[in-house]
């Protein structure tokens, strides 16, 4: 099988027959090797059968009763690039009197690190069950920058747009680095792969780096300033590299362009779920590490009170050895004292109801994108396709039920979406006209996570009683994260303590 064996797995498993995180310590004492784990009690990423895959024929047609959505939509191969353009557009002419693109939908990073394992002693005041097997290599000191405007565009450097025209094998950096290949393009920048051509004692000759190279426009160079100042709060926090968090190594100007040094690592979840798991989704083991991981990493988030704001497969990057990851991109994020009403704010598809309905909002926007995200690992499929925001809201009121009416009496754009009633305007495309048609709706047959999560009752009567529990874990973990009242929805704290995650 042409998957990844992960160092950690077996400590982790070890824990989890344990049922307690000092037992997971106690583990290490006991003399067992990370370098060389049980191949029994490995796991892969793909999923080793279909059995705990929803068979039940209803399950195919879960999003059918959504307008305009005839079929589930494959997180593989969902393109969030269109879907920028389009939520662009809109917020321009939505909001033409914003001129500030800090909420912009920003740029994928993909970005890929070497890393060094070594065991290392528990740190308890740590969540993290990975962080005495392996510690990301430390590297470069942020080197502080100058908050100067942009240079004046030069046809000679840039495209129209601003972008830096990307040149394979230019030196930049008065001869740091070379750049070999580029990595993605976004709304906000573009991401090089470099490598280290003068080393020093934090960043080796010879290692790849990700450069972010932010577009020459006045409004992006602030935004970019933005994200460098959080980026530099969230590091100070984390001196250790434990939050998996994406690391900012320092920062230089290059013909009137800002750019970001990064660590370098290997693929997106998104390319992790085409790789592994197209369509049906990645083995459960898997979604619980990698859920251990997001939520430390919103833990430390949560505590610097900043919210990410743009949580998604495609923001979040995993080591060579998929078995660790990083949350990327923070071009959207923002402290959490600035809750600026905007229902652009977010993907899409991961966008939690507080920002469409236009109420205030804080760091648990993000926990509603990790949920959306976690299903979308499992299963392989997207939890809401919806194509604009009033069949968000939909995809959202068939899952949890309607909202209630004190949320929507207190939100800006609840009329756009409700009449004086209550009752929900779904904007439906007529099929013959294709025109957008209003239908009135006061209730809804929901379809909660089991029935979508859960395989039929014969596939759970030969599951085996530990795997239906992890799963009944996850489904509870899910509903905790998708509330519609983000009030009532998990903290990170929580979500740590979880029994998914936990193993209890």
């Amino acid at each position: 099988m042409n998957v990844s064996v992960y160092v950690s797995v077996y400590l982790f498993d070890q824990f989890q027959a344990d049922s307690s995180f000092s037992s997971f310590s106690a583990a290490i004492s006991r003399g067992i090797s990370p370098a060389a784990p049980s191949p029994s009690a490995s796991f892969s990423l793909a999923k080793e059968d279909e059995s705990s895959v929803p068979q039940d024929s209803s399950s195919s047609q879960a999003f059918q009763s959504a307008p305009n959505a005839n079929d589930e939509v494959s997180a593989a191969d969902y393109d969030p690039s269109a879907d920028r353009q389009a939520e662009e557009i809109r917020r321009h002419q939505n909001e033409t009197e914003r001129q500030d693109a800090t909420v912009s939908v920003p740029a994928v990073e993909v970005v890929q690190p070497k890393v060094e394992e070594v065991e290392e002693e528990e740190d308890d005041d740590d969540d993290d069950m990975f962080s005495d097997v392996v510690k990301v290599k430390k590297v470069a000191r942020i080197a502080p920058i100058a908050a100067t405007s942009a240079a004046t565009l030069s046809d000679n450097w840039d495209d129209s747009d601003g972008y830096y025209r990307i040149t394979p094998g230019e030196v930049i950096d008065d001869g740091r680095y070379q750049i070999y290949t580029t990595l993605g393009k976004g709304m906000f920048s573009a991401v090089v792969k470099a490598r280290v051509l003068k080393g020093s004692p934090t960043e080796p000759e010879g290692i790849d780096v990700a450069i972010k190279i932010i577009r020459s426009q006045e409004s992006m160079y602030k935004a970019g300033l933005k994200e460098i100042q959080i980026l530099n709060k969230l590091r100070a926090a984390d001196p250790d590299d434990k939050k998996h968090l994406v690391r900012l190594e320092r920062t230089f100007e290059h013909r009137g362009h800002l750019c970001m040094v990064f660590e370098n690592l290997s693929m997106n979840l998104r390319d992790v779920i085409k790789r592994f798991g197209k369509d049906v989704g990645l083995n459960i083991q898997a979604v619980r590490a990698y859920a251990h991981q997001m939520f430390l990493a919103l833990s430390l988030m949560q505590k610097c009170r900043i919210m990410h704001a743009d949580i998604k497969p495609d923001n979040i990057l995993v080591t060579e050895n998929k078995s660790f990851l990083k949350i990327c991109d923070l071009g959207s994020a923002s402290d959490e004292s600035e809750n600026e009403i905007t229902p652009y704010l977010v993907s899409r598809f991961y966008r939690a109801p507080e920002i469409i309905l236009g109420l205030p909002y804080d760091c648990s926007l993000d926990i509603w994108s990790i949920g959306c995200t976690l299903f979308e690992l499992y299963t392989g499929k997207i939890l809401f396709p919806g194509r604009t925001n009033n069949q968000m809201l939909l995809h959202h009121m068939e899952l949890k039920g309607k909202f209630n009416h004190r949320i929507i009496k207190k939100s800006q754009f609840g009329e756009m979406h409700f009449d004086e009633t209550m009752n929900f305007i779904s904007v439906e495309v007529d099929k013959i006209t294709g025109q957008n048609t209003s239908k009135t709706l006061s209730s809804f047959k929901a379809r909660d996570l089991k029935a979508r999560l859960l395989p039929s009752a014969n596939a759970q009567h030969k599951m085996k009683v530990d795997e239906l529990k992890m799963l009944l874990g996850f489904v509870d973990l899910l509903d905790k994260c998708l509330m519609l009242d983000s009030s009532k929805r998990i903290t990170p704290r929580e979500a740590l303590m979880h029994p998914f995650i936990r193993g209890g």
